[in-house]
């Protein structure tokens, strides 16, 4: 996958996560390969130029040898920077509180009369979830935007100014270009005590959903539920959550060996793992009207979140326009996605103007019924994973 010449511009380097923050390169077989992505697809420009002009880089997917680990081979953490611009949080929709308590109650029995830290907290709704619910926690996150005092808005930086019973990191460990070791420092700075619960996206739902546009600059990790439970000896909890897109895993701290392992389940990447590309792009370029008096269909993104940035992004590669971006998350809307630019809308600003026919794009199938019962029936709706 390739894109038109881009120029990049340099970004500001991220704070150190923790003591060790440079990339493990993996040293194994290569899986799969795409050029020119934004490095942060959640962070939302004030302007079109900005968008257009945002820091891009490659994605070299290999699995480890030795850890058995997918992580991108060609990942430079110094693109990447995180502050208020960066705008990932999904707490506006009905599904996905629906997946935070049903997370908050995973935790609650391990969690009640325990002091808790949310390392990575984001804009602190989980942590708020959990304070409503009687439960002692404290986060911390440098792109946190209120005024708790339970959250300070910095990174992780290796130490703790007292130990937790539990320690929480939800979507945090996908970013960490090093996972192994940011784990160990945390079981050291914790005084290798407590429990830890770990959400990241599935690597083997990606494979076998063929979801092309789950795969990011900004992720440098992608795991398997086979994975924790190799690297933890002690675990109270695994499963997969979210519609099987993401793994909730509970587990000692105590008993985290990242010691290579000698049985490592290889990865079998797709053949057609791409494939819906052609076919959303075919359906895509059809007008969709025979009808000269119909007004032209419109083609509709819902979803300015990573995966809609990325689908974006190969529709305008294979010459498909996006006419209109919906999210109902307001800090996203009036900002503009990374690499292509286009602004981000409100529902209500796109839908009342929006032909009969148009094809709205959906992003994530977790949303779909819930897309549909905002946009109405006038419209034709298209699964992104399934083209």
């Amino acid at each position: 996958m390739t894109d038109t010449p881009h120029q990049d511009l340099p970004g500001p380097a991220k704070p150190a996560a923790f003591a060790d923050n440079k990339p493990q390169v993996a040293d194994g077989r290569e899986l799969f390969r795409v050029e020119g992505l934004p490095v942060q697809q959640n962070t939302m420009y004030r302007s079109v130029e900005a968008a257009l002009h945002c820091p891009r880089g490659d994605v070299v997917l290999v699995q480890d040898n030795q850890s058995g680990l997918i992580s991108n081979r060609a990942f430079d953490p110094s693109l990447l920077t995180y502050d208020q611009d960066y705008q990932n949080e999904q707490g506006v929709s009905r599904y996905f509180k629906q997946h935070l308590e049903a997370v908050a109650d995973i935790l609650q029995p391990h969690a009640v009369g325990k002091d808790l830290l949310e390392i990575g907290c984001g804009k602190g709704l989980f942590l708020e979830l959990l304070h409503q619910r009687g439960l002692t926690i404290r986060g911390m996150d440098p792109t946190y935007e209120g005024d708790s005092p339970l959250i300070t808005k910095e990174f992780f930086g290796g130490k703790v100014t007292a130990p937790s019973d539990g320690i929480i990191l939800r979507h945090v460990l996908e970013h960490i270009p090093n996972p192994l070791k940011f784990i160990e420092a945390i079981r050291l700075a914790n005084q290798n005590q407590g429990w830890i619960y770990i959400e990241v996206p599935c690597f083997d739902w990606i494979c076998r959903t063929r979801t092309w546009f789950d795969v990011f600059y900004e992720h440098v990790n992608y795991f398997r539920l086979d994975d924790f439970r190799r690297f933890f000896k002690e675990v109270r909890y695994a499963s997969h959550s979210f519609g099987g897109q993401y793994l909730s895993f509970l587990a000692d701290l105590r008993s985290f060996d990242p010691t290579p392992a000698s049985l490592v389940k290889p990865v079998n990447m797709p053949s057609d793992f791409t494939a819906s590309i052609d076919n959303l792009v075919r359906r895509l370029a059809s007008t969709g009207s025979t009808s000269p008096l119909a007004a032209s269909p419109k083609t509709v993104v819902w979803g300015a979140a990573s995966k809609g940035v990325i689908c974006s992004l190969f529709m305008r590669r294979a010459g498909i326009a996006i006419d209109h971006v919906i999210d109902i998350n307001p800090a996203k809307q009036g900002r503009f996605l990374a690499a292509t630019g286009i602004q981000v809308m409100a529902p209500e600003a796109v839908l009342p103007k929006l032909p009969a026919g148009s094809r709205i794009i959906v992003m994530n199938a977790n949303y779909a019924e819930e897309i549909r019962q905002q946009a109405g029936p006038s419209f034709e709706y298209l699964l992104a994973e399934h083209g």
